[in-house]
């Protein structure tokens, strides 16, 4: 079996398998010259989006080894770099992990090529140009004797640069390893120079991991997996109580936790759930996945069962000791933050949010809502909405936190309920600036017993422009009780001869 891709007007190998390889084919042969070999030779179009997402969920599959995980594609060669530092012996040892990730890939059908070096450059060139008979382990300072032997491409050059290389006689590594390192630089650049110190390990290299990595985490595998809900809340409680000492000695909270559970069959799902305020208490990290769990439009799919359950703290903050009630011994916040921590699982972090004031004397500009929960990061993005995109209520401002809100009047100067925007209203009034005498409002005819006003707001000339017309409001009583909030939109002579009326809120 091959695939083909259309190379300059011409159809070539893009790659092939074991089998064609040893009936004579080889990569970037044409097509014709590969079915006069092998006439039944089995063709398909190379696609380029497929094979990157594959890639990609292999790599996702791959976590179970290390987070420090990336996909480099160099030369048009893609693979998998994995910083396994601090991570062999879990699996007791470099050579156990390695054939323990052979054997996994292998029983999914795909053939790998794996080497381990303490370079990621040493490491790249092995596995692809390294002789298949080696133990492919190479132990830290024995690069060169490994890496000498291999063709220049094992550098990842460019391929002029090895074009050029090899014009003159230079075919592999070693031939180019104790050559003068001035005349190699004028002529040939400085990043062979480079890569070659970092297949050396003379020059450091690290990789950039294509997921951001936890600041704590703690995982368990299982011999038999587990595939029932119940067992895996309960690896949720062992897990966040492993990260709980850890937390308190660091005088830290979660603030968003990501749960990844590896299904045996390759699989990989990923939850997190984000805290309205620093948490570590096992039992409610505990709820929180199970109202994600439950949140969930079709519920987990554990196919043959999760062999390794791997809990993640993304994000920590500081978290101080809270004045407890003197009857419960429990923080005074607790129920509350609990009630945010519950809705924000099952209905999205988004879609719980509260009010808090802004600084605008404009009524559906004077406060808007943010999140509930909001991390570090999400704090600094949020942008207020403006109030005009929803009803608003002044009751609920008590919800805005401390530093937004300074005090609520007892005494109601606003209405409870504004309009999404102010709609239109028919007035008659006393000339020129009098109190409104009756209205019609949505077709209906309204007597007014009382008035007050006006209260006279000025546009803000500096959003709106100096066009924009003050507004004189009044609070209208008519004769069945019912009290209204509406203003006269612009100043009789001096901004319009014509003013018109606006009905903005309701009063209880």
């Amino acid at each position: 079996m091959a695939v083909i891709a259309s190379v300059k007007g011409a159809l070539r190998l893009s790659a092939l398998n074991q089998t064609a390889r040893q009936a004579g084919l080889h990569k970037d042969q044409t097509l014709t010259d590969a079915r006069a070999i092998v006439p039944k030779l089995d063709c398909h179009e190379a696609d380029e989006a497929a094979d990157a997402a594959l890639l990609a969920a292999i790599a996702d599959w791959c976590e179970r080894y290390t987070p420090l995980l990336s996909i480099d594609t160099i030369n048009g060669l893609p693979g998998l770099m994995l910083d396994i530092t601090g991570c062999a012996h879990l699996f007791k040892g470099e050579d156990a992990l390695r054939l323990d990730l052979i054997s996994r890939l292998t029983a999914h059908g795909f053939v790998s090529n794996i080497a381990i070096a303490a370079t990621p450059g040493a490491a790249w060139g092995i596995a692809r140009y390294g002789d298949l008979d080696d133990s492919r382990i190479v132990a830290t300072r024995a690069e060169r004797e490994h890496v000498a032997p291999l063709p220049l491409e094992a550098l990842r050059m460019a391929p002029k640069t090895v074009e050029e290389l090899k014009q003159v006689g230079l075919k592999t590594i070693g031939c180019i390893v104790d050559l003068p390192r001035g005349p190699l630089s004028l002529r040939f650049g400085r990043p062979l120079l480079r890569r070659l110190d970092q297949a050396l390990g003379r020059e450091e290299e690290t990789i950039s991991p294509r997921m951001a990595v936890a600041d704590l985490a703690s995982e368990r595998q299982f011999v038999d997996p587990i595939s029932l809900q119940d067992d895996i809340s309960r690896s949720i409680l062992s897990l966040a109580g492993n990260l709980k000492p850890v937390l308190e000695k660091r005088a830290l909270g979660a603030r968003v936790l990501v749960l990844k559970l590896f299904r045996v069959d390759g699989e990989r799902r990923m939850l997190s759930v984000v805290t309205a305020n620093p948490e570590r208490e096992p039992a409610h990290i505990e709820q929180l996945f199970q109202d994600r769990l439950a949140s969930l439009h079709s519920p987990l799919d554990a196919g043959f069962g999760y062999d390794l359950i791997r809990l993640e703290i993304a994000t920590s903050e500081p978290m101080l000791h809270q004045q407890a009630d003197f009857v419960s011994k429990a923080p005074i916040a607790d129920s509350y933050n609990a009630l945010i921590n519950r809705l924000g699982a099952r209905l999205g972090t988004d879609r719980v949010q509260r009010f808090a004031m802004n600084d605008s004397h404009i009524p559906e500009r004077s406060f808007g809502v943010l999140p509930s929960i909001r991390t570090s990061t999400a704090h600094s993005n949020a942008s207020r909405t403006d109030m005009s995109q929803n009803m608003r209520t002044q009751a609920a401002l008590s919800l805005a936190d401390a530093e937004d809100v300074t005090e609520l009047d007892t005494q109601l100067t606003r209405p409870i309920l504004l309009l999404n925007r102010p709609e239109p209203v028919d007035v008659m009034a006393e000339i020129p600036e009098g109190l409104p005498q009756r209205f019609r409002w949505r077709k209906v005819l309204y007597e007014v017993a009382a008035s007050e006003g006006p209260e006279r707001i000025a546009c803000e000339w500096w959003r709106d422009g100096r066009q924009a017309l003050t507004r004189d409001y009044f609070k209208t009583e008519d004769r069945a009780g019912r009290r209204f909030w509406m203003f006269r939109l612009g100043l009789y002579d001096r901004e319009s001869g014509r003013p018109h009326w606006y009905m903005h809120g309701l009063f209880p």
